[in-house]
C-alpha cells in the first residue's frame, strides 16, 4: 500500500464496533487504537480500576464519566493523541469522535437498537437485559452531551461523516465481519477510495 489507510469504527456501546475495529485491524495488518481504552488509561492514572468486565456501565464507570462531564480535559488528551496516530496512518480507530474530527479515512457506523445492543452488553458483562438498558441510557446521554459541547455533534444521530452504515441488529459478528471485509477489500485491497 502506498498512501497510509485510515479506517474508523464507529456506533453505540453493544454495536460490535470494538470487537470489528479488533478484527479488521488484524486482517489488513493495521495498529488498533481505542478512545475507550485510551480514556480508561486516564482513569486508572487518577486512581479509577476499570480492569472489571463492563467498567463503563458500573457506578464506577458512571462516577468517571461524571468527571468527564464537569472536566473535558479527559476526552480533548484522548482526542489529540488519536488525531496524531491517525497521522501516522495504517490504523483502526475505535472511536466516537474521530469520524467528525478527521478530514481522511474510511468512516463506519455500526448500527443496532437501544435493545439489541443492551442483550449483548447483557451477555458480555453478566448483568440483566434491564440493567444493560438503563446504564446504557445514562451513559449515552451523557456522552451525546460531552461531545455536543465540545464538538457540536450529535453522536448516533449525524451520519453524514460516514462512508458506510452497516445494520448489526440481526447478524452474528461473523456476518457482520463478513460485510465489512467486502467493502474494504474493494477500498484498502484495491485503493479505489480516494481520502
Amino acid at each position: 500500500m502506498t498512501e497510509p489507510v485510515v479506517v474508523c469504527v464507529c456506533g453505540m456501546a453493544g454495536s460490535g464496533k470494538s470487537t470489528q475495529a479488533r478484527l479488521l485491524a488484524k486482517r489488513y495488518g493495521l495498529s488498533y487504537y481505542s478512545g475507550g481504552d485510551a480514556l480508561k488509561a486516564i482513569a486508572i492514572e487518577i486512581g479509577y480500576n476499570p480492569s472489571v468486565r463492563g467498567w463503563w456501565e458500573t457506578p464506577e464507570g458512571l462516577a468517571f464519566m461524571e468527571n468527564r462531564e464537569r472536566s473535558h480535559e479527559f476526552d480533548l488528551k484522548v482526542d489529540h493523541k488519536l488525531l496524531e496516530v491517525a497521522e501516522k496512518g495504517n490504523v483502526v480507530l475505535d472511536s466516537w469522535t474521530m469520524p467528525w474530527l478527521l478530514k481522511h479515512g474510511f468512516k463506519i457506523w455500526l448500527e443496532a437498537s437501544l435493545e439489541k445492543r443492551a442483550e449483548r452488553v447483557a451477555r458480555r458483562d453478566g448483568i440483566s437485559p434491564q440493567q444493560a438498558m438503563e446504564a446504557l441510557k445514562m451513559k449515552e446521554s451523557k456522552t451525546k452531551s460531552i461531545y455536543e459541547k465540545l464538538y457540536g455533534f450529535r453522536l448516533g444521530e449525524d451520519f453524514s461523516p460516514f462512508h458506510l452504515i452497516l445494520d448489526t441488529e440481526n447478524l452474528t459478528s461473523d456476518e457482520v465481519f463478513l460485510a465489512l471485509t467486502v467493502v474494504l477489500d474493494k477500498v484498502i485491497l484495491e485503493r479505489r477510495f480516494i481520502p
